[in-house]
């Protein structure tokens, strides 16, 4: 089954906006390491506050900015990736700064961020290391003096100083361990061979005391390392992410001046991503869902939402079992269009998970469906029939669409322990490549409104019947794996077992899912 896996990007990343369900704790957090409460404001340094996803810091902080122009602040680009579909550059919804303040909660200027451009995506081709840098358009000018880019890269042992509103310690359920006070510290850039984590040849800077005692930290991601030029502080780099030495990489802006000053000037400006529509998925943070209903289901009926019977919180059914009406609390985002939160619901009862003949799991939301439907929040039907080989697909995940054709209906699957049965494997095509943290995406009809399976799995290596490289098992019980291969499970078995008020019955007619009660005449 497809569990998620940690990135080189997410593990690089952990002083950005370090959310609990996205981004792994550095193994060292505190603001500005070795640093002081600063006694006086710097009119352009800033503070990052998005909407997506919800920031644990109390202020909403994310990432630190700097104003480099009065309708422009400069940050991370990994700070500005935090819109839900991981584009390059495009209109966000609900981002703001707060620059010129002490606090990340008051005092300095508000503004509202109308457009990004970054430099690179982790997705991209000519690398990410050394480009982690973006910029955020201001829907309004700030009255803010800006700094400007240095005029060339700080040489080795330069005095440089650093700054943020960094974690103060390493838990981030812990509203205490969350500063909202700026902190700075003065420090010096090291050899860039004193970071090993360093990319060679690329366009990191490496900064810190030696010892890593003085440092950058958790959610101080975009903020600067300040140089003085011609007698004023100037910018030369943005936090990027933590060396295993303990120091930090800082982006080193000097060389992507051009980059910077073509969008300001309006002279080479990067066309938006096309986004994909990404209406009605729900990011279950490591997996995806998606709210559905039967022909039979009532407006007043408690919603009900679609996962893999792996993406359940808590231990996995256990082979050849099910696991059936349970208590769950989990939060359940519902996607708009661009893939921002449309409406919010809570699932509140496990009605259903299995990964014995299929790989399910429903989920009872807080919600009836009128109320979605009055918050506009989309809702899928639930087929009724099987998908057949030859059928379009396409794999609803949280942040892309993937376009597949079912290749083949597959008489049994085998993984770690679990068989499934009537799997649907993709036909492999570079259109679609759906891979970790894609698990409980639906597979969606070309109507875009009927759920027809569900995405679970992908051979990683090659293995046979192991986690994460599923075997088929042919008519005739031959054993076949291939490294690649995707697949989906179907879900039209779901709707004869539900019946009015959106509960199970697993003794209804017709029902066949993992522990129905057997029928007799």
């Amino acid at each position: 089954m497809h569990t998620s896996t940690g990135r080189r990007a997410a593990a690089a990343l952990t002083t950005g906006i370090a959310l609990a369900a996205t981004l792994l704790a550095p193994s060292s957090a505190q603001a500005v390491l070795g640093g002081t409460e600063s006694t006086r404001a710097y009119s352009f340094m800033g503070s990052f506050q998005p909407s997506y996803p919800a920031s644990p810091h109390p202020d909403k902080h994310g990432c630190g900015v700097e104003v480099i122009a009065p309708q422009w602040v400069l940050t991370a680009s990994h700070c500005a990736g935090r819109n839900p579909t991981n584009a390059k550059a495009g209109v966000p919804r609900g981002w703001k700064v707060r620059v010129g303040s002490l606090d990340t909660g008051s005092g300095g200027e508000v503004a509202e961020v109308d457009h990004y451009y970054r430099l690179a995506t982790s997705r991209d081709e000519g690398g990410f290391w050394g480009r982690d840098v973006a910029l955020m358009h201001l829907r309004t000018p700030v009255r803010a003096k800006p700094v400007r880019i240095a005029s060339d890269t700080p040489p080795d042992n330069a005095p440089v100083r650093i700054m943020g509103w960094g974690m103060t310690c390493d838990d981030i359920n812990n509203a205490a361990c969350f500063s909202t006070r700026l902190r700075e510290a003065d420090t010096v850039v090291q050899p860039i061979s004193k970071c090993p984590s360093a990319e060679p040849g690329g366009g990191d800077l490496c900064i810190g005391s030696s010892d890593g005692s003085v440092t950058a930290s958790n959610m101080d991601s975009g903020g600067p390392a300040l140089v003085r030029d011609s007698g004023q502080w100037a910018v030369a780099g943005v936090v990027s992410g933590p060396d295993e030495s303990g120091k930090t990489l800082y982006t080193d802006v000097t060389k992507h001046a051009d980059w910077i000053n073509g969008i300001i000037k309006g002279t080479d400006v990067p066309p938006d991503d096309l986004i994909p529509d990404m209406e009605g998925t729900t990011d279950l943070s490591g997996c995806a869902g998606s709210v559905v209903r039967t022909p039979a289901s009532r407006p007043q009926d408690p919603a009900l939402m679609l996962t893999n019977g792996h993406c359940v919180q808590g231990d996995w059914p256990a082979p050849g079992t099910a696991t059936v009406d349970q208590p769950a609390d989990r939060e359940v985002p519902i996607a708009d269009r661009q893939g921002y939160t449309q409406a919010t619901a809570r699932a509140n009862r496990l009605v259903y998970a299995t990964m014995t003949g299929t790989d399910i799991a429903l989920y009872r939301l807080d919600k009836t469906y009128a109320q979605l439907k009055a918050e506009r929040a989309k809702v899928f039907q639930l087929a009724s029939a099987p998908v057949r080989a030859g059928d379009s697909l396409t794999v609803a995940s949280a942040g892309q669409r993937h376009k597949c054709t079912a290749e083949a209906v597959v008489p049994h699957l085998r993984e770690g322990g679990y068989q499934m049965d009537n799997s649907i494997r993709y036909a492999t095509s570079d259109n679609c490549a759906p891979w970790h943290g894609d698990s409980g995406s639906a597979l969606l009809a070309p109507d875009g409104t009927t759920v027809v399976g569900i995405h679970n799995t992908h051979n990683d290596d090659g293995a046979q019947c192991t986690d994460n490289n599923p075997c088929e098992v042919g008519p005739d019980g031959k054993v076949t794996s291939q490294k690649g291969r995707s697949y989906g499970q179907q879900v039209h078995t779901i709707t004869k077992c539900l019946a009015k008020g959106s509960k199970l019955d697993l003794s209804r007619q017709g029902c066949t899912l993992t522990g129905a009660t057997p029928r007799t005449r």
